[in-house]
């Protein structure tokens, strides 16, 4: 029995319990956002009438956009377990890797927009929106 056979065979087996799995991440993670969305819209009504219409809208943001953030991480693994069982043609391979670059995309752009810096300044830098006037200014010492 050569390699391609037996991959096939593997294949063959998991396919069915692989499917349905991914079906139910990819279930899962539109659940995740539609979750994240009203919570974050409860979350916005309870603060537009306790605090500044302003810091309830930037908080509103951001945990909407954690909500649809975790949401696409999930839905990205469904696709990654859905590349396991699709056929191997170079359209299904293109059309999973591109649909995955998409979503990636956007986790690293709402990652970004929710912190207020790129990912890779996070542990040099606090955010922009979060820095006092003064602390941009050189020590008078």
């Amino acid at each position: 029995m050569d390699i391609d056979s037996e991959a096939g065979h593997v294949a063959s087996l998991i396919a069915p319990i692989l499917k349905p799995l991914a079906t139910g991440l990819e279930f899962f993670g539109v659940g995740v956002i539609l979750v994240g969305v009203l919570i974050a819209t409860v979350g916005y009504v309870r603060d537009v009438f306790s605090t500044e219409q302003r810091e309830a809208y930037e908080r509103y943001r951001a945990n909407l956009g954690r909500g649809i953030l975790l949401g696409l991480e999930i839905l990205i693994g469904a696709d990654i377990i859905a590349t396991i069982i699709a056929p191997l043609t170079w359209e299904s391979v293109g059309l999973l890797g591109l649909i995955v670059l998409i979503r990636t995309f956007l986790s690293f752009s709402l990652e970004a927009e929710i912190d207020g810096q790129w990912p890779w300044t996070k542990n040099s830098t606090p955010p922009a929106h979060s820095r006092s006037p003064s602390s941009s200014l050189p020590d008078a010492r």
